[in-house]
């Protein structure tokens, strides 16, 4: 009876080990990294929203769930979305992508943000971004905002989705919900993208 029990263990744990996906694991730990790097802004600072805070993976392809919002009091995702990165990211290789802080890169920033206010231009409404790090601190200047773009898709598809000049940009859909977010935030809310 005994050798049988440990037989099913062991034949347990070897499916188990199939099962686990390395992918998700790597992106699981580059979130984990983040979320303890925001943390430690947000301590410092009461200006920062301590409840949320969104991330972007820009290691996922674009047409993949890459955009989360995050629980910061449960340690837990809570909602996730497409968004575009900026057309200067592209490089020859298909899904590897180069960042830049340069004006007129058309480049996404890799970073921490300040979520500023939000003003209506030729997307309508977008939020303005500070970039906080040596690699995002032109964001401003370079009219990097959080806006939405009706080209983007909606749900999660095997293609590359369009692209920006630089800017994160989402759809229709789930910018409504990042909007409720954002508006009902009495503190600013930290955006960190990352590859």
């Amino acid at each position: 009876m005994k050798k049988l029990f440990f037989v099913l263990i062991f034949i347990g744990l070897v499916f188990s080990s199939f099962n686990k996906n390395p992918k998700s694991e790597l992106i699981g730990e580059k979130l984990d990294d983040q979320v303890k790097e925001v943390k430690a802004i947000i301590n410092k600072n009461p200006k920062y929203n301590k409840e949320i805070a969104f991330f972007i993976d820009m290691s996922i392809p674009s047409g993949k769930n890459r955009f989360f919002i995050y629980d910061l009091k449960n340690d837990k995702i809570i909602d996730e979305g497409l968004v575009a990165h900026g057309l200067g990211s592209e490089t020859e290789i298909k899904g590897i992508l180069k960042f830049s802080n340069t004006n007129n890169s058309l480049c996404t920033s890799l970073g921490k943000y300040s979520i500023g206010k939000y003003y209506n231009g030729v997307f309508g409404k977008a939020y303005k971004l500070h970039g906080l790090d040596k690699t995002n601190c032109n964001a401003f200047d370079r009219n990097i905002v959080l806006h939405k773009y009706s080209s983007v898709p909606y749900e999660e598809q095997d293609e590359f989705i369009c692209k920006s000049f630089g800017c994160p940009m989402v759809n229709e859909k789930y910018f409504e919900r990042l909007e409720k977010i954002l508006d009902n935030s009495k503190t600013n809310i930290i955006l960190s993208i990352y590859y």
